[in-house]
């Protein structure tokens, strides 16, 4: 009896060697490692890669936030604003950081949105060339803070609107439209 459950026991555990890519040869009388239950994914996903790359740019965090996007005739609208409008210190963080990306904007340093999206992300080449070719312009909100992007060149407005929607994209969850 004991003869027909060694055999047994070696087939399925060569069969099982097999299934999870062990050379047969190699089992020996070693003990099989059970197999994962579904294989760990070889990438994130963009928005969960910009998600973790936050911390690196914004002072605060990205869930306890929404980014709201809209694409106007002259360039876009972008609030950041608390999800808990009652959260005082991401208030204050997302004021704080609004502020000094405006600035930097409006002398055409991009280097943020670069750090967090990628170089190549649409539209940002171009406004990084057009420094005073774009209106930028920053105003508290209740819960957070808005920049406003204008422009009357109709190539840097294609821009805008082109890095808005990879913001969009980018940001999954933590963002929306209006």
């Amino acid at each position: 009896m004991s003869g027909a459950g060694t055999g047994r026991t070696t087939t399925v555990a060569v069969l099982l060697a097999a299934a999870a890519g062990v050379a047969v040869g190699a089992l020996g009388t070693r003990a099989l490692l059970p197999r994962p239950a579904r294989p760990p994914r070889a990438e994130a996903t963009r928005a969960e890669t910009v998600h973790a790359r936050g911390h690196a740019v914004m002072p605060f965090e990205l869930a306890r936030t929404l980014h709201v996007f809209e694409i106007t005739t002259s360039g876009g609208i972008q609030d950041v604003v608390a999800r808990d409008p009652d959260d005082a210190a991401t208030v204050g963080l997302v004021r704080r950081h609004l502020r000094h990306e405006a600035e930097r904007f409006r002398g055409g340093d991009f280097s943020d949105p670069g750090s967090l999206h990628g170089a190549d992300m649409p539209g940002l080449r171009r406004l990084a060339g057009a420094p005073g070719r774009i209106g930028v312009a920053y105003e508290d909100l209740p819960a957070g803070g808005r920049i406003t992007f204008s422009s009357r060149d109709p190539e840097l407005v294609t821009a805008l609107h082109r890095w808005f929607a990879a913001q969009l994209s980018d940001h999954g969850s933590d963002a929306t439209y209006r």
